[in-house]
């Protein structure tokens, strides 16, 4: 009898805890608590947006929920902001692809082939990130002045501002095959030769200015030009690289970016950033990541009405 007592109070308590997490009341003292209210309307919405609550925002402490979450679904989510899901995506990418993060690089390339990235913009992507750090270390290291760098960029987009007004055919590309063909190159695009490369050891110039023009200086890549100083301007503001943050934010303009784009840019970096530090802080298991990324992607290409069934179905 004893035995069945305690047994039914055990279950009155947790009936009591459970209607406590529901209306938001602390289970002891049965008084409000707008902490645990916000956290149950913070999974409530989740379950709403993606279908179910993935386990690793479980991992998030209580009190940091709600904002994480908001700031993710309006800013990450959201299709109706400045750039583009694709772009965003593509910028979340190229930022964890350096940071490096695991959890984040398979995120943002699930969602970006979700929305409609090809192998070669997420590619892409990842190869601009791989530009942004090599040419910061290179920038950094040499410790070039900043004054006269910020000149040298301002001119630059001064000399292709007045090419692409006077109407004139683009100058044949010449055929870089040693350090002097590779300023004479530069020198046709930007009407000169930057200190940076003119600094930059000869026997490693031709390979890096290749590359540098033909994916980043390049207008007949995968990704459209403003995207990739965009994503350039992401990687360099976490770096941080007060050059590159310079060069890809004039670079960005030029091709016509809206300072909210840039803004925007530098917002999914830091978002990204967040969200890996605190997946590999809190150690969120990995495969039960990938189980619940699987599942929001197949929620996601569903489509709303997906999600909406699978929340019912959860109840």
């Amino acid at each position: 009898m004893k035995k069945s007592i305690r047994m039914l109070s055990s279950l009155a308590l947790a009936a009591v805890a459970s209607l406590a997490l529901a209306s938001g009341t602390h289970a002891e003292t049965g008084k409000s608590d707008p902490a645990a209210a916000a956290e149950n309307a913070a999974y409530a919405d989740i379950e709403k947006t993606l279908g179910f609550v993935p386990a690793f925002f479980k991992e998030i402490p209580a009190i940091a929920l709600p904002g994480t979450w908001e700031e993710m679904k309006g800013l990450q989510v959201n299709d109706k902001t400045a750039i583009p899901c694709k772009y965003k995506e593509l910028i979340g990418l190229a930022v964890a692809a350096q940071i490096p993060c695991q959890y984040c690089i398979e995120g943002h390339t699930t969602f970006a082939k979700l929305s409609g990235a090809s192998k070669e913009e997420v590619g892409e992507a990842v190869v601009m990130a791989g530009l942004a750090r090599h040419w910061s270390t290179f920038m950094n290291g040499i410790q070039l002045d900043e004054a006269k760098f910020r000149a040298e960029i301002k001119q630059v987009t001064e000399n292709i501002k007045k090419a692409i007004a006077s109407g004139a055919q683009p100058p044949a590309p010449i055929n870089v095959v040693d350090a002097k063909s590779a300023l004479a190159d530069a020198t046709q695009n930007f009407g000169f030769a930057p200190e940076f490369l003119k600094r930059f050891p000869e026997s490693g110039l031709v390979g890096a200015y290749k590359a540098m023009r033909d994916v980043e200086m390049n207008p007949a890549t995968a990704l459209p030009g403003k995207y990739k100083s965009l994503i350039g301007l992401a990687v360099a503001a976490q770096i941080p690289c007060k050059y590159c943050i310079i060069a890809d934010t004039d670079f960005a303009k030029l091709e016509g970016a809206t300072d909210a784009e840039i803004n925007e840019a530098i917002a999914m970096a830091s978002l990204t950033r967040e969200f890996s530090t605190l997946l590999n802080g809190l150690q969120v298991d990995l495969p039960r990541y990938r189980a619940d990324l699987a599942r929001i992607a197949k929620s996601m290409a569903a489509g709303p009405q997906a999600a909406k069934k699978s929340t019912a179905k959860s109840h």
